[in-house]
């Protein structure tokens, strides 16, 4: 049986059974026993303890998504790192993965991959918006719900956009069917290797297959840098031209050719759907030897053609073949006599029809004259006129108009043309037909019931029905991130297109609450005490004293005090009397920025010290360390290398050595 199943961890997180399996780390489903909710815990195995590219990567997972908040991107509730266990408390999903999805679909309908693609492009821009590039961006990695709704995952080789270290994970690492060339080679990757991995998993939801597959990982690297993907098209036919070009242009090894953000492929994407017989032309833009094959190939067909009617020229053509003359017979003679008074009579009769039919013509000719020259006109425009206002209109007497059919358009009112045929600007002939297309006005929609319904899946109900929507929060007795009302309301007739207001519960208004009294406690009755009190841990700060290890002997807020729910209390800890020299940083908040921001400490690779301060209020963050001889601290601010220090332990001194305080984002 395994360790962890049947325990608590840190004191709250019950486990119930063991969930996933991967290579660094087990993920178990948990019930937290504080508001019994059912989590997910990602455990990293105990092998890897000591190795500290498995703990480093560990650790980064943690920290990408803790700055990520996003319907489409798992949420973190809790991290835990000691040295007994390394845990990442999250968000339950009870789904499958989208790449098991398409293997038992075999391949999925292009509204269905659109559907996908535009939520993963959404978290993604979200991502890139934080400075966090994912890397490793593939089907297993996406969590799918059963209404439809997806999670983006594993976010353990993601990197921060701002970091300048480079590690061993910066090289070739991720799933080598979905990484971009650059991820390939080992070269810098930015937002846009992410872009290609998306390409790469609309390509394979669009037919059903990968389009690169080899025998070796290595051989299938090589052909993400050096071979062009077949179009998807010739895989699977049926796919629309224009999303044929977003997905290789989203694939183009090039990355200055690629999608240069999340946003702009999304807006093509939307475009696509408003229009799916677009086109793009990125296939002419983008790739020079596609322009050329199109060239050569009318050359060939001119080529053709031209030979074809030289060899027409050439051959000769056949003589009437003469038969040798013969006397006639006597009974030949007597018929021949027979035929020669017959002549005069049908010459006669020819002579008349001809006089006739001359006549006829001549009549013909004067009142059709049909060498007579018809004039060039140019087509007008019609559309976004009246049908009934243009059909018998003297300015288009030149021109016979008629209805080609009627059709629902959400762009022009019943009654207006939306669509002609010849276009205009046209040249024709005078009297030429001009066939119009009318609108029967706009389709309308009845407005769907989605009150109390979870925040993805109304958003996918309006996705499904092509209605754009804005939301905003408010306070409500409802669950967080449900819908509380929406405008236009329930069963309104609307046109598609109609913008729809939607209002999502932040849960209850914050409460003003008594901080409660921790000093004297565990650090892990101050935590569960301080959280059943609707407040946060703050940064923890283990200092000398004769108190028993990992007690608390100073709380900020002090006992008594009133904060909302959901503020933070700081604590210092005992780290016992024997504890080594500590020096103490003051390092100086910006007095312009408002609200919480993130402050670490990292040393050696690993954040040693974390808090959650407000600079207008502490105006210093003041960290202290313990250890011996020197040791080079970075302090973060909001992940953004803020300033270096230099502590010598054996003197109890600091000296800062880098400030870029004042680019601070």
């Amino acid at each position: 049986m395994d360790n962890y199943i049947g325990k608590k961890i840190d004191g709250r997180y019950e486990v119930t059974e063991l969930i996933g399996v991967g290579g660094m780390a087990n993920v178990y489903k948990a019930v937290d026993a504080v508001d019994g909710k059912t989590v997910a815990v990602k455990i990293l195995r105990e092998e890897f303890y000591s190795n500290d590219e498995f703990l480093r990567r560990f650790k980064n997972e943690s920290k990408a998504i803790a700055v990520l908040s996003h319907p489409n991107i798992i949420k973190v509730y809790d991290v835990s790192f000691s040295n007994r266990m390394q845990s990442i408390v999250m968000e339950y999903i009870d789904g499958i993965t989208l790449k098991e999805y398409i293997e038992q679909q075999g391949k999925l309908t292009w509204k269905e991959a659109v559907h996908f693609t535009d939520q993963i492009l959404a978290a993604l821009q979200h991502a890139h918006d934080k400075g966090i590039v994912h890397r490793d961006i593939k089907p297993q990695n996406v969590m799918l719900l059963t209404d439809g709704s997806i999670r983006i995952t594993d976010f353990g080789i993601a990197r921060f956009a701002r970091s300048e270290t480079r590690t061993i994970t910066d090289r070739a690492i991720g799933s080598v069917h979905y990484i971009s060339p650059e991820q390939a080679r080992g070269e810098h990757t930015d937002q846009r290797t992410d872009l290609y991995s998306v390409g790469v998993m609309l390509y394979e939801m669009l037919t059903g297959q990968l389009p690169f597959e080899a025998d070796s990982p290595v051989s299938v690297a090589l052909k993400q840098i050096q071979t062009q993907a077949p179009p998807p098209s010739s895989v699977n036919p049926g796919i629309p031209e224009a999303l044929e070009e977003i997905t290789l242009r989203a694939m183009e090894k090039d990355p200055e050719r690629r999608y240069q953000s999340a946003a702009e492929m999304l807006r093509d994407l939307e475009a696509f759907k408003n229009n799916p017989s677009a086109k793009f032309e990125y296939k002419y833009l983008t790739s020079e030897p596609a322009q050329e094959e199109r060239y050569q190939k009318a050359f060939r067909s001119v080529r053709k053609r031209e030979d074809q009617m030289k060899s027409q020229k050439k051959t000769p053509q056949k003589k009437p073949v003469r038969t040798p003359s013969r006397r006639p017979e006597p009974d030949e003679e007597e018929e021949r006599s027979r035929s020669a008074s017959v002549i005069p009579i049908l010459a006669g009769i020819t002579a008349a029809f001809v006089v006739i039919s001359g006549v006829f013509i001549a009549t013909m000719l004067y009142l059709n004259n049909p060498f007579e020259k018809v004039p060039d006109v140019t087509v007008p425009d019609l559309v976004g006129l009246r049908y009934d206002s243009i059909k018998d209109a003297p300015q288009y007497e030149e021109f016979v108009i008629e209805v080609e059919g009627t059709e629902s358009n959400d762009l022009y009112d019943k009654g207006i043309v939306f669509d002609q045929s010849p276009k205009a600007g046209k040249t024709v002939k005078a009297n030429s037909k001009i066939k119009v297309m009318i609108s029967e006005g706009a389709a309308m929609i009845t407005m769907p019931n989605l009150i109390g319904m979870e925040e993805n899946a109304a958003v996918a109900k309006l996705t499904e029905l092509d209605l754009p929507y804005t939301r905003s929060e408010v306070f409500s007795t409802q669950a967080p991130g449900t819908v509380v009302s929406t405008e236009p309301g329930r069963d309104s007739q609307i046109t598609a297109g109609t913008n729809v207001k939607l209002q999502i519960s932040m849960g209850p208004e914050n409460k003003v609450v008594e901080v409660p009294d921790v000093v004297g406690r565990s650090l892990a009755d101050a935590k569960l005490l301080i959280e059943a009190r609707g407040l946060q841990l703050g940064g923890v700060s283990y200092v000398v004293s004769n108190e028993p290890y990992d007690t608390v002997t100073f709380q900020d807020p002090a006992f008594g005090s009133q904060i909302s729910t959901g503020g933070f209390v700081n604590l210092n800890v005992s780290g016992g009397s024997n504890q080594k020299t500590v020096v103490q940083l003051a390092v100086k908040l910006p007095a312009d920025v408002e609200g919480l921001v993130k402050m670490q400490a990292v040393a050696n690779g690993n954040v040693i010290k974390e808090e959650m301060v407000e600079p207008k209020e502490a105006l210093y963050w003041r960290p202290a360390f313990e250890g011996t001889g020197t040791v080079t601290i970075h302090v973060l601010y909001n992940d953004f290398l803020y300033q270096t220090f230099e502590l010598n332990f054996d003197t109890g001194s600091s000296k800062m050595t880098e400030d870029n305080s004042a680019n601070h984002p």
